[in-house]
């Protein structure tokens, strides 16, 4: 068998951009590394804070965004992915430049969710922050700017320890401002079919979420599971068939 090179490091398919922060990643976080059944690869981004992306609109960021892109296809990453919903400002620069697919944000799932659901039903998305996500995150996302958008950026410990940027988190707590955002939207807008979670650090709950409102959950572990399957599909054993040699 003859193979051919040309990359630094195999067997990683997807890279992720991820946020500089503190706070504690659980597992089922997009940035704890046993959260994925397949390899990945990081890249911190300096002086991405929570903060700053999300609450100033990632101000001044765009190239160590790319930069940092571009390193991890360098090495040999096939696809480029994000730890924050709000980079979906940053989709179209980094898909134009680093030659391979981006999927920066969660939000982007919003459309074919919502071509999925039954007539009369619509996706809702929860945020970490309600009051910054914008019109313009959602347009960069593909996503309808009149979408059912909940925040628990009202809760008592989530937002606040991400946004904060600090270094505990009462799990527990966390969990409760998740349910309670879910439970809120399903209030709001009952004809909500499905939910969105905006924030790859809500990955956790989801399955919380999902039992408290009985509606599916996508998250940003759901698309990345989806762009894994594309960059590195399944090779399935022929010989095993009915049949097979």
């Amino acid at each position: 068998m003859i193979v051919s090179g040309g990359k630094s490091v195999y067997g990683a398919s997807i890279g992720i951009l991820m946020l500089e922060a503190r706070f504690p990643r659980i597992p089922g976080d997009m940035g704890h590394a046993a959260t994925w059944p397949f390899p990945v690869r990081y890249k911190v981004v300096r002086g991405a804070s929570p903060d700053r992306v999300v609450l100033h609109n990632a101000e001044g960021l765009l190239e160590p965004f790319i930069e940092a892109a571009q390193v991890l296809v360098a090495d040999g990453c096939d696809g480029i992915t994000t730890n924050c919903g709000f980079l979906s400002l940053f989709q179209e620069e980094l898909a134009g430049s680093v030659g391979v697919p981006v999927a920066a944000s969660s939000l982007m799932q919003a459309p074919l969710i919502e071509a999925m659901l039954p007539p009369g039903r619509r996706v809702g998305i929860i945020t970490i922050s309600a009051g910054t996500l914008s019109e313009a995150h959602l347009r960069s996302a593909g996503v309808d700017t009149d979408t059912p958008i909940v925040g628990t950026d009202g809760g008592e410990e989530f937002s606040r320890v991400i946004l904060g940027n600090e270094a505990e988190l009462d799990v527990e707590a966390a969990r409760r401002d998740l349910v309670n955002a879910g439970r809120e939207l399903m209030l709001d807008h009952p004809e909500v079919g499905a939910v969105l979670l905006e924030c790859t650090n809500m990955m956790p709950y989801a399955a919380d979420i999902a039992k408290e409102i009985g509606r599916p959950v996508f998250t940003m572990e759901s698309f990345v599971s989806w762009f894994q399957g594309a960059l590195a599909p399944r090779r399935y054993p022929l010989d095993q068939a009915p049949g097979g040699v």
